[in-house]
């Protein structure tokens, strides 16, 4: 029996794939999908398939375009400051926006589901105020604190000892600090819609049906305990709809594919110091610019070739190594293909990420502001050292195990109350990556 599901999704640039991959899956198994999304995203989400609906007084940016990009991390000269802007401009500052808009959309049309992406605390206050059941999608590693794990954003290790657990706690006392500033304009937007305060920001995610991770469980910690409502449902790895052909440059050397972020992270000279590392090694380079840059822009050695974008699921068929920011996407899609990394996190959750592509074995990590030389070293050691590609290669068949069936649709499904009885004959929650 096909049921309503309504998505709330913002311009935050990786996470857009695999929330759309999610609705796409529900929509080509019969049920109703609209998606409440800035209007930059539009074009994409029709790409997939769905209809589209703009937030009418929630921000609305472009993040491939510095000055329509609402949070401006890029602009920030702290880690807690680039939190801040997240914090004031998405995730507590508009709740009451936030809320407005999808409240209205609720009434408008039936919804027997909500899903938001995580950060989207207005939306949930929403669907909690109309009383649907709610799931939220993380893009990314689970990004609460859980006992049996570091705090996660500053890629620390597991504690060991007693200093490691006093550590961890005083950790805990740092990572609340910054949400209390949060919660005056969230609890404004709650007791609004006659939802009682929160006492800290942590619990404001904490208040749906479904945590759906959408991220490898076996990337995280093995000890890490989650709470009851967390389901780690496996990666999504479609290719974004403007993706493209694939063109690798010519010859039969190594090939290398260099990807850093889809939103603008002030990454173009990091692009070429890359492009020069690779231009010292008997390699190929695909490195691809994303929309936030002009591939024309980036100066390139004649063994690099430049492009505003690729299907990365099909370049890593033939690559050896991949160069990356270590956002979520293009890592898990790396591991997923035996593919190992080098890692140069840029911000946002790209430091936790590189830990944990460290800790599996599957690459190193080096500073955003490494050198040409220091960059090239690296790769070398990467594509030199089997071990590496090994441990891609272990990873590759943990996420193959993990997403054989599609948990999210599952997940969601059960939510909305549809029952095995209820599917099509013979129909089962296949993932197509």
């Amino acid at each position: 029996m096909p049921k309503n599901f309504l998505f709330a999704t913002w311009a935050g640039g990786g996470a857009v794939p695999p929330v759309l991959s999610v609705a796409r899956a529900l929509r080509e198994r019969g049920h109703g999908v609209r998606v409440l999304a800035d209007t930059s995203l539009h074009d994409e989400i029709a790409a997939a398939g769905l209809e589209a609906i703009a937030w009418t007084t929630a921000p609305q940016g472009d993040p491939s375009d510095p000055a329509k990009d609402v949070i401006k991390d890029f602009e920030a000269r702290t880690p807690i400051g680039a939190f801040a802007r997240l914090r004031d401009r998405i995730v507590c500052g508009p709740a009451a926006d936030y809320a407005r808009d999808t409240l209205a959309e609720l009434r408008a049309r039936p919804t027997d589901v909500l899903v938001a992406e995580h950060m989207l605390l207005g939306a949930f206050t929403a669907g909690e105020a109309a009383g649907i059941p709610q799931a939220s999608l993380v893009t990314t590693l689970y990004p609460l604190p859980t006992p049996g794990a570091p705090v996660p954003g500053a890629g620390l290790a597991p504690a060991k000892g007693a200093a490691g657990r006093l550590r961890d706690r005083l950790m805990l006392r740092l990572a609340a600090m910054p949400w209390k500033k949060g919660l005056p304009p969230l609890n404004a937007a709650r007791v609004a819609n006659g939802l009682p305060p929160l006492a800290s920001g942590f619990e404001a995610f904490e208040r749906v049906d479904r945590t759906l991770v959408l991220s490898p469980r076996a990337f995280d910690y093995p000890a890490r305990l989650f709470p009851d409502v967390v389901r780690h449902v496996g990666p999504r790895l479609d290719d974004p709809s403007w993706a493209g052909e694939l063109t690798l440059p010519e010859g039969d050397a190594p090939l290398v594919l260099v990807g850093l972020s889809s939103s603008f992270m002030d990454q173009h000279a990091l692009l070429e110091r890359i492009a020069e590392a690779l231009g010292t090694l008997p390699v190929r380079g695909l490195l691809t610019t994303g929309p936030a840059v002009d591939p024309a822009a980036v100066r390139a050695p004649d063994n690099v070739l430049v492009t505003a974008s690729a299907p990365h699921n099909i370049a890593l068929r033939h690559a050896a190594v991949t160069v990356t920011h270590a956002g979520h996407g293009t890592t898990v899609k790396s591991l997923a293909a035996g593919v190992p990394l080098v890692c140069v996190p840029l911000g946002r959750d790209q430091v936790e990420v590189a830990h944990h592509v460290e800790t599996t074995g599957a690459g190193v990590t080096v500073g955003k502001k490494s050198s040409a030389r220091a960059i090239a070293r690296a790769v070398e050691r990467v594509l030199n050292d089997p071990t590496f590609r090994q441990a891609a290669q272990r990873m590759a068949d943990e996420i193959a195990a993990e997403t054989r069936t599609d948990l999210a649709v599952a997940e969601l499904e059960a939510l909305a109350g549809v029952s095995e009885a209820d599917e099509p004959s013979g129909q089962e929650h296949t993932l197509a990556s």
